[in-house]
């Protein structure tokens, strides 16, 4: 699938047509709550944090690893609220599913930490999981 050009000034019910139900202030978790309401939001308008959620839930990798990908190559170890390299964090625990099914994806994330593996398992992140997929690169 192929990203439309103005894919950023929407937001992820638009682009997977598909609308959650609003939720109240007292309905479900925080992090429900959370979700449900980043999926209204416009992509241009997410925060290193609401990737790093986002993410984290496997919620619209399609659209937001892109993005995630954009801001680890300003700062590989980009923070949202709760510590140093948050956001790679997340981006490295995705399903291998993902990066099986989107290897330009797993390219362009290797690519941009393949000499500073030693800083990201310093930090202790577990890059298993992605490594995992690196047979792809062939």
């Amino acid at each position: 699938m192929k990203l439309e050009n103005n894919w950023r000034q929407k937001s992820l019910e638009s682009l997977e047509n598909n609308t959650w139900p609003a939720l109240s202030s007292d309905e479900g978790s925080y992090l429900i709550r959370t979700c449900n309401s980043l999926r209204k939001k416009q992509l241009q308008d997410f925060t290193t944090e609401d990737l790093r959620i986002m993410i984290g839930q496997e919620i619209g990798l399609y659209f937001l690893v892109p993005l995630a990908i954009e801001t680890l190559t300003d700062n590989l170890f980009a923070e949202g609220d709760y510590y140093e390299g948050d956001l790679l964090k997340s981006v490295l625990e995705v399903d291998t599913k993902f990066w099986d099914d989107n290897k330009n994806y797993w390219q362009q994330l290797n690519e941009l930490f393949k000499n500073r593996r030693q800083e990201i398992k310093a930090m202790k992140f577990d890059i298993s999981k992605f490594d995992s997929c690196k047979h792809r690169t062939s």
